[in-house]
Protein backbone atom coordinates (compact mmCIF):
# COMPACT_ATOMS: atom_id res chain seq x y z
CA UNK A 1 0.00 0.00 0.00
CA UNK A 2 2.91 2.20 0.75
CA UNK A 3 4.52 1.94 -2.49
CA UNK A 4 1.35 2.77 -4.64
CA UNK A 5 1.05 6.11 -2.80
CA UNK A 6 4.34 6.34 -3.33
CA UNK A 7 3.92 6.20 -6.50
CA UNK A 8 1.04 8.66 -6.57
CA UNK A 9 2.92 11.31 -5.32
CA UNK A 10 5.44 10.78 -8.03
CA UNK A 11 2.22 12.09 -10.64
CA UNK A 12 0.85 13.87 -7.64
CA UNK A 13 3.09 15.68 -5.37
CA UNK A 14 0.39 16.95 -3.09
CA UNK A 15 -1.67 14.31 -3.73
CA UNK A 16 -4.02 14.53 -0.10
CA UNK A 17 -5.11 11.20 0.22
CA UNK A 18 -1.83 9.54 -0.33
CA UNK A 19 -0.09 11.87 1.90
CA UNK A 20 -2.72 10.96 4.23
CA UNK A 21 -1.83 7.23 3.89
CA UNK A 22 1.87 7.54 3.74
CA UNK A 23 1.70 9.79 7.05
CA UNK A 24 -0.31 7.10 8.96
CA UNK A 25 2.05 4.74 7.57
CA UNK A 26 4.83 6.59 8.79
CA UNK A 27 3.19 7.58 12.19
CA UNK A 28 2.53 3.23 12.77
CA UNK A 29 6.57 3.05 12.09
CA UNK A 30 7.23 5.43 14.68
CA UNK A 31 8.88 8.29 12.34
CA UNK A 32 6.54 11.53 13.65
CA UNK A 33 8.60 13.78 11.58
CA UNK A 34 7.87 12.05 7.80
CA UNK A 35 4.10 11.97 8.87
CA UNK A 36 4.15 15.12 10.55
CA UNK A 37 5.36 16.88 7.29
CA UNK A 38 2.91 14.50 5.06
CA UNK A 39 0.08 15.40 7.21
CA UNK A 40 0.39 19.06 7.28
CA UNK A 41 0.75 18.95 3.44
CA UNK A 42 -2.27 16.85 3.47
CA UNK A 43 -4.32 19.34 5.03
CA UNK A 44 -2.90 22.26 3.13
CA UNK A 45 -4.03 20.97 -0.07
CA UNK A 46 -7.14 19.57 1.29
CA UNK A 47 -8.39 21.27 4.58
CA UNK A 48 -12.36 20.67 4.46
CA UNK A 49 -11.36 16.69 5.27
CA UNK A 50 -11.80 16.41 9.15
CA UNK A 51 -9.89 12.70 9.17
CA UNK A 52 -7.20 14.19 8.22
CA UNK A 53 -7.09 16.76 11.07
CA UNK A 54 -7.69 13.89 12.91
CA UNK A 55 -4.80 11.99 11.84
CA UNK A 56 -2.58 15.10 12.40
CA UNK A 57 -3.97 15.53 15.87
CA UNK A 58 -2.62 11.88 16.60
CA UNK A 59 1.00 13.44 15.64
CA UNK A 60 1.19 16.22 17.46
CA UNK A 61 0.27 14.11 19.93
CA UNK A 62 2.85 11.66 19.90
CA UNK A 63 5.33 14.86 19.44
CA UNK A 64 4.23 16.11 22.78
CA UNK A 65 2.52 19.55 21.11
CA UNK A 66 -1.16 19.35 23.40
CA UNK A 67 -1.56 22.81 21.76
CA UNK A 68 -1.35 21.70 17.98
CA UNK A 69 -3.06 18.29 19.02
CA UNK A 70 -6.13 20.30 20.45
CA UNK A 71 -6.14 22.96 17.49
CA UNK A 72 -6.57 20.17 14.74
CA UNK A 73 -8.96 17.97 16.83
CA UNK A 74 -11.05 21.44 16.87
CA UNK A 75 -10.66 21.43 13.17
CA UNK A 76 -11.79 18.28 12.55
CA UNK A 77 -14.87 18.67 14.89
CA UNK A 78 -15.39 22.32 13.47
CA UNK A 79 -16.00 19.87 9.90
CA UNK A 80 -17.72 17.10 11.69
CA UNK A 81 -18.98 17.59 14.99
CA UNK A 82 -19.95 13.91 15.65
CA UNK A 83 -17.18 12.96 14.62
CA UNK A 84 -16.73 9.97 17.75
CA UNK A 85 -13.54 9.60 17.75
CA UNK A 86 -12.26 13.21 18.08
CA UNK A 87 -14.46 13.62 20.48
CA UNK A 88 -13.07 10.76 22.81
CA UNK A 89 -9.22 12.16 22.04
CA UNK A 90 -10.24 15.78 22.81
CA UNK A 91 -12.00 14.34 25.84
CA UNK A 92 -8.79 12.51 26.81
CA UNK A 93 -6.55 15.70 26.50
CA UNK A 94 -8.03 17.95 28.05
CA UNK A 95 -8.42 15.38 31.52
CA UNK A 96 -4.79 15.05 30.60
CA UNK A 97 -4.44 18.82 31.18
CA UNK A 98 -6.67 18.99 33.78
CA UNK A 99 -9.50 20.68 32.54
CA UNK A 100 -11.93 18.01 33.96
CA UNK A 101 -14.97 20.25 33.25
CA UNK A 102 -14.51 20.64 29.68
CA UNK A 103 -13.74 16.96 29.69
CA UNK A 104 -16.60 15.63 31.04
CA UNK A 105 -18.56 17.92 29.00
CA UNK A 106 -16.72 16.42 26.11
CA UNK A 107 -17.00 12.27 27.66
CA UNK A 108 -20.86 12.68 27.57
CA UNK A 109 -21.25 14.40 24.24
CA UNK A 110 -19.47 11.31 22.34
CA UNK A 111 -21.83 8.62 24.75
CA UNK A 112 -24.22 10.61 23.35
CA UNK A 113 -23.49 9.89 19.92
CA UNK A 114 -22.33 6.22 20.71
CA UNK A 115 -25.53 5.30 22.70
CA UNK A 116 -26.08 2.16 24.38
CA UNK A 117 -24.92 -0.09 21.58
CA UNK A 118 -21.72 -2.03 22.75
CA UNK A 119 -18.05 -1.35 21.34
CA UNK A 120 -16.20 -3.90 19.56
CA UNK A 121 -12.80 -1.63 19.81
CA UNK A 122 -11.45 -2.81 22.75
CA UNK A 123 -9.43 -0.11 23.39
CA UNK A 124 -12.51 2.26 22.58
CA UNK A 125 -14.27 0.81 25.00
CA UNK A 126 -12.03 0.88 27.49
CA UNK A 127 -11.54 4.42 27.14
CA UNK A 128 -15.56 5.05 26.86
CA UNK A 129 -15.82 3.38 30.07
CA UNK A 130 -13.35 5.53 32.06
CA UNK A 131 -15.33 8.41 30.35
CA UNK A 132 -18.81 7.07 31.92
CA UNK A 133 -16.38 7.62 35.16
CA UNK A 134 -15.39 10.86 34.48
CA UNK A 135 -19.06 12.13 33.28
CA UNK A 136 -20.22 10.72 37.10
CA UNK A 137 -17.48 12.15 39.03
CA UNK A 138 -18.31 15.71 37.52
CA UNK A 139 -21.95 15.08 38.10
CA UNK A 140 -21.56 14.40 41.59
CA UNK A 141 -19.60 17.22 42.09
CA UNK A 142 -21.97 19.77 40.34
CA UNK A 143 -24.71 17.95 42.65
CA UNK A 144 -22.60 19.08 45.93
CA UNK A 145 -22.22 22.59 43.92
CA UNK A 146 -26.05 23.20 43.42
CA UNK A 147 -27.31 21.53 46.56
CA UNK A 148 -25.18 24.31 48.83
CA UNK A 149 -26.33 27.09 46.05
CA UNK A 150 -30.06 25.47 46.82
CA UNK A 151 -30.02 25.18 50.42
CA UNK A 152 -30.81 29.16 50.67
CA UNK A 153 -33.77 28.86 48.41
CA UNK A 154 -34.83 25.73 50.40
CA UNK A 155 -34.93 27.44 53.64
CA UNK A 156 -36.57 30.46 52.59
CA UNK A 157 -39.32 28.71 50.63
CA UNK A 158 -39.83 26.07 53.17
CA UNK A 159 -43.23 25.44 52.63
CA UNK A 160 -43.36 25.42 49.17
CA UNK A 161 -43.51 22.12 46.58
CA UNK A 162 -40.35 21.91 45.22
CA UNK A 163 -41.58 18.44 43.09
CA UNK A 164 -41.57 19.66 39.86
CA UNK A 165 -37.68 21.82 40.47
CA UNK A 166 -36.56 18.53 42.25
CA UNK A 167 -37.41 16.60 39.27
CA UNK A 168 -35.81 19.22 36.92
CA UNK A 169 -32.50 19.21 38.96
CA UNK A 170 -32.79 15.24 39.08
CA UNK A 171 -33.08 15.07 35.09
CA UNK A 172 -30.35 17.54 34.83
CA UNK A 173 -28.17 15.56 36.98
CA UNK A 174 -28.98 12.38 35.21
CA UNK A 175 -30.25 10.86 37.99
CA UNK A 176 -33.58 10.54 36.46
CA UNK A 177 -34.94 10.06 32.60
CA UNK A 178 -36.89 12.49 31.47
CA UNK A 179 -40.42 11.17 30.11
CA UNK A 180 -42.70 13.13 28.00
CA UNK A 181 -46.29 11.75 26.64
CA UNK A 182 -45.80 9.64 24.06
CA UNK A 183 -49.79 8.73 22.75
CA UNK A 184 -49.51 5.90 20.88
CA UNK A 185 -52.67 6.96 18.28
CA UNK A 186 -53.92 10.59 18.98
CA UNK A 187 -51.52 13.42 20.44
CA UNK A 188 -53.26 16.90 20.98
CA UNK A 189 -50.18 19.11 21.17
CA UNK A 190 -49.82 21.83 24.17
CA UNK A 191 -50.99 19.53 26.86
CA UNK A 192 -48.81 19.32 30.05
CA UNK A 193 -46.91 16.36 30.73
CA UNK A 194 -48.56 15.30 34.11
CA UNK A 195 -47.61 12.22 35.53
CA UNK A 196 -50.02 12.00 38.33
CA UNK A 197 -52.14 15.13 38.50
CA UNK A 198 -54.07 17.35 41.51
CA UNK A 199 -56.90 16.05 42.39
CA UNK A 200 -58.03 19.03 43.03
CA UNK A 201 -58.78 19.82 39.32
CA UNK A 202 -61.37 16.84 40.13
CA UNK A 203 -63.61 17.02 42.72
CA UNK A 204 -65.92 13.96 42.11
CA UNK A 205 -62.78 12.08 43.50
CA UNK A 206 -64.38 12.47 46.87
CA UNK A 207 -67.83 10.87 45.95
CA UNK A 208 -65.86 8.14 43.94
CA UNK A 209 -63.98 7.43 47.06
CA UNK A 210 -66.39 7.45 49.52
CA UNK A 211 -68.09 4.84 47.59
CA UNK A 212 -65.04 2.41 47.98
CA UNK A 213 -67.08 -0.40 50.22
CA UNK A 214 -69.85 -0.27 48.49
CA UNK A 215 -67.56 -0.95 44.98
CA UNK A 216 -65.45 -3.41 46.83
CA UNK A 217 -68.78 -5.21 47.82
CA UNK A 218 -69.60 -5.69 44.38
CA UNK A 219 -66.56 -6.73 43.53
CA UNK A 220 -66.05 -9.64 45.89
CA UNK A 221 -69.53 -10.53 44.58
CA UNK A 222 -68.59 -10.73 41.05
CA UNK A 223 -64.95 -12.31 41.81
CA UNK A 224 -67.21 -15.39 43.41
CA UNK A 225 -70.25 -15.49 40.69
CA UNK A 226 -67.38 -15.30 37.67
CA UNK A 227 -67.63 -18.10 35.26
CA UNK A 228 -65.06 -15.96 32.71
CA UNK A 229 -66.23 -13.26 33.22
CA UNK A 230 -62.80 -11.62 34.18
CA UNK A 231 -60.71 -11.59 30.62
CA UNK A 232 -57.48 -11.18 29.75
CA UNK A 233 -56.68 -7.68 29.41
CA UNK A 234 -54.32 -8.12 26.84
CA UNK A 235 -55.69 -10.15 23.71
CA UNK A 236 -53.95 -9.19 20.31
CA UNK A 237 -54.60 -11.32 17.96
CA UNK A 238 -51.94 -14.22 16.14
CA UNK A 239 -49.70 -12.15 13.89
CA UNK A 240 -49.70 -9.44 16.19
CA UNK A 241 -46.38 -7.56 16.95
CA UNK A 242 -46.06 -8.21 20.61
CA UNK A 243 -43.32 -6.77 21.93
CA UNK A 244 -43.32 -6.26 25.78
CA UNK A 245 -46.77 -7.54 25.78
CA UNK A 246 -45.64 -11.48 25.04
CA UNK A 247 -45.61 -12.98 28.05
CA UNK A 248 -48.96 -11.27 29.13
CA UNK A 249 -50.94 -11.91 25.82
CA UNK A 250 -54.69 -13.61 26.60
CA UNK A 251 -52.89 -14.30 29.89
CA UNK A 252 -55.25 -14.63 33.10
CA UNK A 253 -52.55 -12.79 35.32
CA UNK A 254 -53.76 -9.35 34.06
CA UNK A 255 -57.81 -9.85 33.47
CA UNK A 256 -60.34 -7.17 33.37
CA UNK A 257 -64.30 -7.22 34.15
CA UNK A 258 -65.55 -5.06 32.01
CA UNK A 259 -68.56 -2.46 33.21
CA UNK A 260 -68.22 0.43 30.00
CA UNK A 261 -66.41 -1.15 27.58
CA UNK A 262 -65.21 0.81 24.33
CA UNK A 263 -68.67 3.58 25.30
CA UNK A 264 -70.84 1.01 25.67
CA UNK A 265 -72.07 -0.40 28.94
CA UNK A 266 -71.75 -4.34 29.44
CA UNK A 267 -75.30 -5.34 30.32
CA UNK A 268 -74.65 -8.45 32.45
CA UNK A 269 -72.12 -6.24 34.72
CA UNK A 270 -73.67 -3.09 34.62
CA UNK A 271 -76.84 -5.13 36.60
CA UNK A 272 -74.62 -6.64 39.14
CA UNK A 273 -72.64 -3.53 39.90
CA UNK A 274 -75.62 -0.69 40.72
CA UNK A 275 -73.03 1.26 43.07
CA UNK A 276 -70.13 1.14 40.98
CA UNK A 277 -72.23 2.54 38.07
CA UNK A 278 -73.95 5.02 40.19
CA UNK A 279 -70.21 6.40 41.29
CA UNK A 280 -69.30 6.54 37.62
CA UNK A 281 -72.25 8.46 36.72
CA UNK A 282 -70.76 11.58 38.53
CA UNK A 283 -67.62 11.68 37.23
CA UNK A 284 -68.84 12.87 33.73
CA UNK A 285 -66.67 10.53 31.31
CA UNK A 286 -65.77 10.87 27.67
CA UNK A 287 -68.27 10.31 25.27
CA UNK A 288 -66.41 9.32 22.26
CA UNK A 289 -68.66 6.78 19.97
CA UNK A 290 -67.05 3.07 19.83
CA UNK A 291 -64.03 4.32 21.93
CA UNK A 292 -65.25 5.74 25.67
CA UNK A 293 -65.82 5.82 27.92
CA UNK A 294 -64.62 2.57 29.74
CA UNK A 295 -64.57 1.31 33.25
CA UNK A 296 -63.37 -1.95 34.73
CA UNK A 297 -62.18 -3.83 37.72
CA UNK A 298 -58.35 -4.55 37.06
CA UNK A 299 -56.92 -8.10 38.85
CA UNK A 300 -53.45 -8.30 38.50
CA UNK A 301 -52.28 -12.03 39.66
CA UNK A 302 -49.54 -12.54 42.58
CA UNK A 303 -46.13 -11.77 41.63
CA UNK A 304 -46.61 -10.30 38.12
CA UNK A 305 -45.50 -7.76 36.71
CA UNK A 306 -47.55 -4.82 33.69
CA UNK A 307 -44.19 -3.76 31.28
CA UNK A 308 -43.26 0.01 31.20
CA UNK A 309 -46.18 0.88 28.21
CA UNK A 310 -47.72 4.35 27.18
CA UNK A 311 -51.68 4.95 26.30
CA UNK A 312 -53.31 6.17 23.03
CA UNK A 313 -54.25 9.43 24.06
CA UNK A 314 -53.47 12.26 26.51
CA UNK A 315 -56.93 13.70 25.13
CA UNK A 316 -58.28 11.65 28.32
CA UNK A 317 -56.42 10.79 31.82
CA UNK A 318 -56.99 7.41 34.16
CA UNK A 319 -58.01 6.75 37.14
CA UNK A 320 -57.46 4.19 39.57
CA UNK A 321 -59.79 3.63 42.86
CA UNK A 322 -57.63 0.95 45.01
CA UNK A 323 -59.98 -1.76 46.40
CA UNK A 324 -57.60 -4.78 47.13
CA UNK A 325 -53.76 -4.23 47.44
CA UNK A 326 -51.72 -6.45 49.46
CA UNK A 327 -48.24 -5.64 49.98
CA UNK A 328 -45.75 -5.74 47.30
CA UNK A 329 -47.58 -3.90 45.13
CA UNK A 330 -46.29 -0.36 43.18
CA UNK A 331 -47.00 1.49 40.74
CA UNK A 332 -44.65 3.56 38.69
CA UNK A 333 -45.73 6.91 36.32
CA UNK A 334 -42.38 8.64 34.64
CA UNK A 335 -40.00 9.27 37.22
CA UNK A 336 -42.96 8.93 40.36
CA UNK A 337 -42.91 5.53 42.48
CA UNK A 338 -46.11 5.24 44.38
CA UNK A 339 -48.01 2.52 46.56
CA UNK A 340 -51.66 2.25 46.36
CA UNK A 341 -53.41 3.14 49.42
CA UNK A 342 -56.84 0.59 49.39
CA UNK A 343 -60.03 3.41 49.60
CA UNK A 344 -58.21 5.94 47.65
CA UNK A 345 -57.98 7.20 44.14
CA UNK A 346 -55.67 9.01 42.05
CA UNK A 347 -55.48 10.34 38.61
CA UNK A 348 -52.59 10.00 35.84
CA UNK A 349 -51.58 10.69 32.06
CA UNK A 350 -50.92 7.24 30.54
CA UNK A 351 -49.24 8.49 28.16
CA UNK A 352 -46.63 9.12 30.31
CA UNK A 353 -44.41 5.59 30.13
CA UNK A 354 -45.86 3.41 33.02
CA UNK A 355 -46.11 0.21 35.28
CA UNK A 356 -47.47 -2.09 38.08
CA UNK A 357 -46.32 -5.05 39.34
CA UNK A 358 -47.77 -6.69 42.55
CA UNK A 359 -44.96 -9.01 44.30
CA UNK A 360 -47.17 -10.45 46.98
CA UNK A 361 -48.70 -13.66 47.13
CA UNK A 362 -52.25 -12.14 46.58
CA UNK A 363 -54.17 -10.94 43.80
CA UNK A 364 -54.28 -7.25 43.52
CA UNK A 365 -57.73 -5.01 42.31
CA UNK A 366 -58.66 -1.97 41.52
CA UNK A 367 -61.22 0.03 39.87
CA UNK A 368 -60.14 1.86 36.03
CA UNK A 369 -62.36 4.31 34.47
CA UNK A 370 -61.10 7.21 31.83
CA UNK A 371 -62.07 10.96 32.18
CA UNK A 372 -60.93 13.94 30.18
CA UNK A 373 -57.96 15.87 30.36
CA UNK A 374 -59.26 18.77 32.27
CA UNK A 375 -57.30 21.53 30.24
CA UNK A 376 -59.13 20.37 26.84
CA UNK A 377 -62.18 23.27 26.44
CA UNK A 378 -65.48 21.53 25.90
CA UNK A 379 -65.17 22.86 21.90
CA UNK A 380 -62.17 20.71 21.85
CA UNK A 381 -63.42 17.63 23.63
CA UNK A 382 -66.46 17.95 20.83
CA UNK A 383 -63.55 18.07 18.17
CA UNK A 384 -61.85 15.18 19.26
CA UNK A 385 -64.82 13.51 19.71
CA UNK A 386 -65.91 14.08 15.92
CA UNK A 387 -62.16 13.58 14.75
CA UNK A 388 -62.26 9.81 16.79
CA UNK A 389 -65.38 8.79 15.19
CA UNK A 390 -64.78 9.81 12.12
CA UNK A 391 -61.21 7.64 12.04
CA UNK A 392 -63.38 5.12 13.38
CA UNK A 393 -66.09 5.36 10.45
CA UNK A 394 -63.78 5.59 7.86
CA UNK A 395 -61.70 2.29 8.27
CA UNK A 396 -65.25 0.26 9.29
CA UNK A 397 -65.00 -2.80 7.27
CA UNK A 398 -61.41 -1.66 5.86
Amino acid sequence: MARAMEQVLAIVPDHPRALNSLGNFALNNGDVGTARAMLERAVATEPARPEIWFNLSAVYRAGHNPAAELQALERCLALDPYFAMALLSKAILLERQGNLKAASRDYQNVLTIIGPNPVNNPGMAQALAHGREVVAANSRALEAHLEARLAAVRRDHASADFSRANECLNIKLGRQKLFVQEPTFLAFPALPAICFYDRTLFPWLDTVEAATDAIRDELKQALAADTGEFVPYVAHPNGAPLNQWAELNHSPRWSAYHLLQLGKPVEAHKSLCPQTMAALAEVGQPQVPGNAPNAFFSQLAPQTRIPAHTGMTNTRLTVHLALTVPDGCGYRVGGDVRQWQEGKAWVFDDTVEHEAWNNSDDPRVVLIFDVWNPFLTAAEKAMVSAMIDGMNGYYEGG
